[in-house]
């Protein structure tokens, strides 16, 4: 009884300090240090997904995808998935996929959480060397 109330007294510990990648998160652009969007980030089937269920700047509110090939061809931007198919790798979240809206392409993408509200999101080609990353913050 001892030994099972130790293990679950453990286990509540570890998971109170290991930070959720899941909920809604505020974009900021790398290049201009300006807030874009709003990403929820959800798990479905295992994996995890992010879609944008915000965008900031009106003039982009009704923008579609038209850059973007197979199934996302110019689907509305708002409401997109541009997060698919990652999986937990120790503290990250890696072997997925991320969509940049604006150019239609697709990269690897790793995810981390930074503290309690940031999030490091990388996407890259070939090895993670070569890419961009931006930090978003987490919306309460």
């Amino acid at each position: 009884m001892k030994k099972t109330f130790l293990l679950f007294l453990i286990f509540g510990i570890s998971q109170m300090y290991s930070q959720s990648v899941l909920g809604k998160w505020k974009t900021i652009d790398d290049k201009t240090n300006q807030a874009k969007s709003i990403v929820e980030i959800y798990e479905s089937n295992g994996k995890i997904y992010g879609k944008i269920i915000e965008i900031f700047n009106e003039a982009r509110r009704d923008n579609t995808c038209t850059k973007c090939e197979g199934a996302d061809k110019n689907k509305p931007v708002l409401g997109l998935v541009i997060i698919k198919g990652l999986s937990k790798d120790g503290d990250e979240y890696s072997g997925g996929k991320i969509l940049d809206p604006e150019s239609g392409s697709h990269y690897k993408c790793m995810i981390k959480t930074v503290g309690k509200e940031k999030l490091e999101v990388r996407g890259y080609m070939g090895i993670s060397l070569i890419g961009r990353s931006q930090t978003w913050i987490r919306i309460k």
